[in-house]
């Protein structure tokens, strides 16, 4: 009997097993595939790969770089005058990375850096962070269009009716870069669509839909979005276990402070393990990361830094002499986008310098025409000019601690991210919040823990692969509430804290709403204490289910109850709908008795004591009434009973209820930023297409140009060679010589090699080949064509010698195959003359002798057939052989000598007739008939030998077969005649051999002279017989 509350395993057949087998491991291998982590940061994007046989390998640049710089520039075409040339349907060359920033002092309008910054702004202009950007790079037009929902970059390397490009265009063009350098690395064939990508905690819902749109434009599916700091957190608890909260010990509390290039955040994480339901009645311990409070500084990080000395260098550099006569302003300084640049750059240098140095200088040449700059900062300095970022460093640390609700005493460590951590006054700032430096580790990779994180969590929402269990949740990061209209009125009604689970024990809000008709609601994310729109929800048969409650059950409208299921995502960490649905409560219970419910009782199921076993990661439902503050939580197996306990007297029982329900069917369209349309998402993929396949074309271009600029240096070196002298005539050099001075010209051009196409490149190419390689063809002939000729004498005159051979072995086979048959002949009549000459006795013969005569019957069919009457028997080779074998040497040695002749008729340079591949041809028909009659005697060979084993088991089974149907004194009879025949003694019976396992069996010549002996004494059979029946 199987415990109340498991379900009966029912018998399973052999069949299914398989089936259910072969379905396993049919799903297991579609599912097997890449993912990718990415770590999207501000200054550089870094990816890591998990493969099948690769875990967690980062994702090399072209350049053999562990990370790529987030930077894109457009590389404009230009004429012959160096101007830029845009026409239409033209794309320009697309650079990444450090290659693009090398570019910033040429063109400073082309080069994108550090997109992530313009990322889901708001649509209003509110923000001023597109301000910030302009002013640190000048050159780059960037405007944002309020009806698209996004910021816009115009490219001088398009023409004007070019639409300018959005920042999700170029962010997808840097993923897809990081895309294919990561199928790179999976290896040829392989395809990578699958990942997570990290983002900071403070990102909006706009910021979130912005990334996601950018991967999907770049061909990724994002199967979650996590926080830098649960990146971080996963990475640190991927090797380690931490304390059993189920055994009552206490879990470990760490801050995860981030400063990158962008921003700073603070994530408060809880570690712990814990003891939870497996398989069965077993449990099993997993480890669970949990994100407690989050907090950050949006604009602290180190381009804010970068930015303190680029002011300090333009301040510095407004002082010289010249400049101040010149009266040059601030303001002029840094409009100059290459000047700027240039800044830019050496400030970063200056500042990373000062994390191990006391001081450093930057020289710039020709900072301006004429005028060069030398400066100077020391750590003090640089450190005085960042007292007020200094400040801000406990920021974030403060608001995760006030958010979880613990003090710096609950706290472990804090653990330091990012490249500014390095930063000399950050970690003196880090080490007054903790009181000291005990707690500040650095036990994780700095620049990517995020991005093993990223790809630890791919991993395990992936299929493919198994790995450790970790359960991870966030937080909201924002409160949200829902928007609707109670009484012509609008309401708010608040529903996510800051602090509300996102993923693992996430909570689901089961909203009740007092709408009986279709309406509309909206959920809002309030950010900076303003409410932005997230989503909104349109129902569409709520008046109908109501009116099908009312029809079908008698429910009223006052009975009727509307629920819509909200919780955060999983995948974005956004609200959404998860369900919707109309009921009320009627009398009576649902109805009962059928097959179905018979066989769920007999299986254990159905039973009130019956409860479904929950996931344990499932987090609870709390019940929320709209125009309510506050949120009861509940449980999905609460039943309406009034009490659990039995009594022993009866009380009249309540009528039963049961709950009738319907789906409410509902439309989610999203609000905030507007969101591209399908016709605008077509035109930005086709356009991404477009500019994908004018890359490939220009790198095939690029390769056909260098092939013919490769290949006009060997024809140089041809021309110089005087080896080829007697394969070409002067007027073939001179045409090869013109045509070569022409090729050079046209590459000498920039503006023709600009204008040609890779088929014209082609062309020029295959014009020289066309000359050049029959003078270099006539020359390798010439050369490699003696040793070949001589090499096939040599095989004919050993095929003569093998035809010879041959044609002796068939002849002489013909003439020993004529003369065995006659003798086989004669034995088959002098063996008939002998039967008919003693019928009597044959006749006379007992029944337990007839095996003894059986050796005559063998010997006389044998003799019907002559054995050795087939050439075959005596040669391996046959006249068919002979006659082709001398066929093929025939015509080779009369090819040769047509070839030859006609060879030496001709002048060296002249195309040959007597070419080296032809001649190898030949050689291989020489060596294939030659091969093929070795091959022949070889598998007549190994035939006969096949045969002769074959007829001596069937004799020894002959003999096995005759003793097991003898009886035991017939046996004893066979053991005596042995023992006579082995001690020399004639014996009257004929010769009997025993062969023992191991023993090699009698010749057929031996057999055949043992059936002659046992014929001549024929006359003895009787005396054998006589002697036989008294044994």
């Amino acid at each position: 009997m199987l415990p109340p509350g498991r379900r009966r395993g029912a018998a399973v057949s052999s069949g299914t097993m398989l089936l259910g087998l072969f379905l396993l491991f049919a799903s297991s291998a579609s599912a097997a595939g890449s993912v990718l982590g990415l770590d999207f940061g501000t200054l550089n994007l870094k990816a890591a790969l998990v493969k099948p046989g690769i875990p967690l390998e980062i994702v090399l640049s072209k350049d053999s770089k562990r990370k790529e710089t987030a930077a894109l520039a457009f590389k404009p075409n230009r004429d012959s005058k160096n101007q830029i040339l845009a026409e239409p349907g033209k794309f320009p060359e697309r650079v990444y990375g450090g290659d693009a920033l090398a570019l910033q002092g040429r063109i400073p309008g082309e080069v994108f850096p550090n997109l992530k910054l313009l990322l889901g702004l708001p649509a209003d202009g509110t923000s001023d962070m597109i301000s910030t950007y302009n002013s640190r790079y000048p050159a780059v037009r960037v405007e944002q269009v309020e009806e698209l929902g996004t910021v816009m970059i115009k490219s001088s390397a398009f023409v004007k009716e070019e639409p300018p490009w959005s920042v999700q265009e170029l962010l997808a063009m840097e993923l897809a870069n990081v895309k294919r350098n990561a199928e790179a690395l999976a290896g040829k064939g392989s395809s990578v669509d699958d990942a997570v990508i990290t983002i900071p905690a403070f990102y909006t819902a706009d910021e979130r839909r912005a990334i996601e749109n950018a991967a999907g434009l770049a061909g990724l599916n994002v199967n979650a979005i996590i926080t830098d700091g649960l990146a971080v957190g996963l990475d640190y608890a991927k090797s380690r276990t931490f304390p059993e909260v189920t055994k009552g010990e206490k879990p470990e509390y760490h801050i995860v402070y981030d400063m990158g290039a962008g921003s700073t955040t603070a994530t408060l994480l809880r570690f712990q393990g814990k003891s939870v339901k497996d398989i069965g009645r077993y449990n099993k311990t997993v480890q669970e990361v949990a994100v407690l409070g989050t907090g950050w500084d949006r604009t602290l990080g180190g381009e804010s830094l970068n930015q303190v000395v680029v002011n300090d260098f333009v301040h510095k550099f407004l002082t010289k002499p010249v400049l101040k006569s010149r009266g040059t302003q601030e303001d002029e300084i840094k409009a100059d986008g290459r000047l700027m640049s240039r800044l830019s750059k050496d400030a970063e240098k200056a500042r990373q310098v000062l994390s191990a140095n006391t001081e450093t200088t930057s020289s710039f040449e020709e900072l301006m025409p004429e005028i060069d700059f030398r400066v100077k900062l020391t750590r003090a300095d640089f450190e005085s000019l960042t007292v007020d970022f200094a400040e801000r460093v406990e920021g974030p640390i403060k608001d995760a601690l006030a958010a979880a609700k613990l003090t710096m005493k609950d706290i472990d460590s804090i653990i330091m991210f990012g490249g500014a951590v390095r930063t000399p006054f950050v970690q003196k700032q880090l080490e007054k919040v903790a009181g000291g430096s005990a707690k500040l580790r650095s036990n994780v990779n700095a620049d990517e823990s995020a991005v093993f994180g990223a790809a630890f969590k791919a991993a395990g929402l992936s299929p493919s692969f198994k790995v450790k269990e970790i359960r991870d949740s966030d937080v909201a990061g924002y409160a949200a509430g829902m928007m609707y209209q109670d009484g012509g009125k609008d309401r708010k009604q608040p529903i996510f804290a800051v602090t509300s689970r996102v993923g693992s024990g996430a909570a689901t809000k089961q909203v009740s709403f007092k709408d009986k008709e279709d309406f509309a609601f909206s959920v809002y994310q309030t950010v900076d204490g303003i409410d932005r729109p997230v989503i909104r929800v349109q129902t569409n048969n709520l008046t109908a289910g109501v009116k099908e409650l009312n029809t079908k059950y008698g429910c009223t409208a006052a009975d009727v109850s509307t629920k819509f299921g909200i919780k955060l995502s999983a995948v974005n960490g956004l609200p959404e709908v998860v369900s919707g649905t109309v009921s009320c409560e009627v009398e009576g219970s649902a109805k009962s008795g059928s097959v179905m419910d018979t066989a769920k009782d007999w299986l254990g199921l159905g039973k009130k004591d019956q409860e479904p076993l929950g996931v344990e990661d499932d987090g609870p439902t709390e019940e929320v009434k709209a125009g309510t503050s506050s949120a009861s939580k509940s449980k999905s197996s609460s039943t309406t009973s009034s009490g659990s306990s039995s009594s022993s007297s009866k009380v009249p029982e309540k009528p039963k209820k049961r709950t009738e329900s319907i789906n409410v069917a509902f439309v989610v369209t999203p609000q905030g930023n507007p969101q591209p349309a399908p016709e605008e998402l077509k035109r930005m993929r086709d356009r991404l297409a477009a500019f994908d396949k004018s890359d490939h074309a220009r790198l095939d271009r690029e390769e056909a140009l260098n092939v013919l600029e490769s290949y006009t240096y060997q024809v140089r070196d041809f021309l110089s060679n005087s080896d080829y002298s007697l394969v070409g005539t002067d007027a073939m050099r001179d045409e090869i010589s013109k045509l070569l001075d022409t090729t050079r010209s046209f590459m000498e051009s920039p503006s023709d090699v600009a204008k040609a196409t890779e088929q014209v490149l082609r062309e020029k190419l295959s014009g020289l080949k066309k000359l050049v390689e029959p003078v270099k063809s006539r020359r390798s002939e010439e050369t490699a064509r003696p040793e070949k000729v001589a090499a096939l004498r040599e095989s004919l005159d050993q095929t003569g010698k093998f035809v010879e051979m041959v044609r002796e072995q068939v002849d002489k086979a013909a003439t020993a195959s004529s003369k065995a048959s006659i003798i086989e002949a004669s034995k088959s009549a002098e063996a008939a003359a002998k039967s008919a000459a003693a019928p009597a006795e044959s006749s006379a013969a007992s029944d337990e002798y007839d095996d003894l005569e059986e050796p005559d019957t063998s010997s006389t069919s044998t003799s019907d057939a002559p054995k050795y009457s087939n050439p075959a028997d005596f040669s391996p080779y046959s006249s068919v052989d002979l006659a082709e074998l001398e066929s093929v040497y025939e015509k080779v040695g009369t090819w040769l000598s047509e070839k030859e002749a006609e060879q030496g008729k001709l002048k060296s340079h002249e195309d040959p007739v007597l070419l080296v591949k032809d001649i190898e041809t030949q050689a291989s028909k020489l060596s294939q008939v030659m091969r093929d009659l070795l091959s022949k005697k070889m598998r007549q060979q190994q035939q006969s030998k096949t045969t002769s084993s074959s007829k001596k088991p069937a004799s020894a089974k002959s003999s096995k077969t005759k003793s097991s149907k003898k009886s035991a004194k017939s046996s004893a009879s066979t053991a005596d005649g042995a023992e006579e025949s082995a001690s020399g003694t004639k014996s009257a019976k004929p010769a009997f051999v025993t062969t023992n396992p191991g023993d090699d069996m009698p010749t057929e010549e031996e057999i055949m002279r043992m059936v002659n002996e046992a014929k001549d004494q024929g006359a003895e059979t009787k005396a054998a017989k006589s002697k036989h029946d008294e044994l």
